[in-house]
């Protein structure tokens, strides 16, 4: 069984492990087995990789379904059936995320081989949303959390004021 939960440290060491011994120089071989243990491991990692392919692609793709996720999550909270506030850590978590998960899973991605120079423009596009993030991040999570609040509006409301000054 293949899954996506990126979430469950115990199968992430094992995938880890799996991508350390499939491109490991002991087993860059023509056998066989090593070669099905490789085209094995990087199923695994595309799979991992379309459960978050909106973080490789252009910002605007990315700062889409990272709302969407917000949403859900933020709205869950507000209503009772979470207990913790994504607001709370969404803008470093953010960052963590790209720095833990997304980057090192893109160069994964370009150092099989497989995808060629798409496999660039992956890493290219998490590299640049994550610096994007940086810089533009707190203010996006204030806005979110402005607009899918319980005070809807608010921040929209105080920057015409602002404007109109």
């Amino acid at each position: 069984v293949i899954a996506t939960d990126i979430f469950d440290k115990e199968q992430g060491t094992m995938r880890k492990n799996r991508w350390a011994k499939a491109f490991s120089d002991e087993y860059k071989t023509t056998d066989r087995k090593d070669q099905h243990r490789r085209a094995t491991i990087v199923i695994e990692h595309l799979i991992q990789a379309s459960d978050v392919a909106h973080t490789m692609q252009h910002w605007h793709v990315y700062t889409k379904w990272n709302e969407r996720l917000f949403q859900e999550m933020f709205e869950s909270y507000l209503t009772g059936r979470s207990e913790k506030d994504p607001s709370a850590g969404w803008y470093q978590g953010e960052l963590g995320f790209f720095d833990n998960y997304i980057i090192p899973l893109a160069k994964k991605l370009k150092n099989c081989g497989v995808f060629g120079v798409a496999s660039d423009e992956y890493l290219n596009y998490a590299v640049e949303n994550r610096r994007e993030w940086a810089d533009k991040g707190e203010e996006i999570v204030a806005r979110m959390i402005n607009k899918y609040g319980p005070n809807e509006g608010q921040f929209e409301d105080e920057m015409q004021q602002k404007l109109e000054i």
